[in-house]
């Protein structure tokens, strides 16, 4: 579903990401992990053009990343993102915030923009605050209108970069649950995060990144218990020992 072959990235000297190559196969959970500053994020917003690459292709379900245009405004639509800060419309209701891609770029009537926005709002349990402003919502619920928004452009693959790293605590499970049904539902996924409980239970696969590159690529039991290198082996000790 996702080819990444080749893919180096420079911001000036620095070099963030470093001949990067993965492919994600279709209905597959790929989790993201790694120290701050490693290139997570940059890959996560590179795999729908928010940021550019200098080297290397990035593939969607066959088709190569376009420059820029219809074309990409197409495939963007095709890869729906989730940020860590929920980058909601503060003037428009929750439901209006869902409804406005598939209005303006998928072309749907009203009633068919609405009925699909109070059924994936349902779907993440929150359908009887349709009607409320961003601001009225808890983070939770906020980053939860964001995965609605994202579904309802009915994408190919959802990218999460760090969907809870913003929120309380208490909130961080309510995100993470509406994530692993979509795993249950065969959804393609990147998940860049923290979360390594969530890591463990619903990836298929982890990628460790350190300094810009892919250092390991396991399954979650073999990456959480016999980490290959000396760079995860020191990243889980800070972590799992806390």
């Amino acid at each position: 579903m996702v080819q990444i072959e080749g893919v180096n990235k420079w911001y000036g000297d620095l070099h963030v990401l470093q001949d990067i190559n993965l492919d994600i196969r279709k209905g597959e959970v790929v989790v993201v992990v790694g120290p701050s500053g490693s290139g997570k994020s940059t890959l996560c917003r590179c795999i729908n053009r928010l940021e550019t690459i200098q080297e290397g292709t990035i593939r969607i379900d066959g088709v190569p990343l376009p420059e820029e245009g219809k074309q990409l405004a197409k495939l963007r639509a095709e890869v729906g993102m989730v940020f860590q800060s929920f980058n909601l419309f503060a003037h428009k209701s929750i439901k209006d915030n869902v409804t406005l891609g598939p209005l303006k770029v998928l072309g749907k009537s009203k009633s068919e923009a609405d009925d699909d926005a109070m059924r994936l709002l349902d779907r993440v349990g929150i359908g009887n605050q349709a009607d409320k402003m961003p601001a009225q919502l808890s983070g939770g619920q906020q980053q939860r209108v964001a995965i609605a928004r994202a579904l309802a452009m009915h994408p190919k693959v959802m990218l999460f970069d760090e969907p809870t790293s913003a929120l309380d605590p208490e909130m961080v499970n309510e995100v993470l649950d509406v994530i692993t049904d979509l795993a249950r539902e065969g959804m393609t996924m990147v998940v860049v995060t923290h979360e390594m409980g969530f890591a463990r239970k619903v990836g298929d696969r982890v990628i460790f990144m350190a300094d810009g590159a892919i250092v390991e690529e396991a399954t979650p039991d073999e990456f959480f218990t016999n980490p290959q290198s000396d760079r995860a082996k020191d990243f889980l000790g800070k972590i799992l020992n806390h």
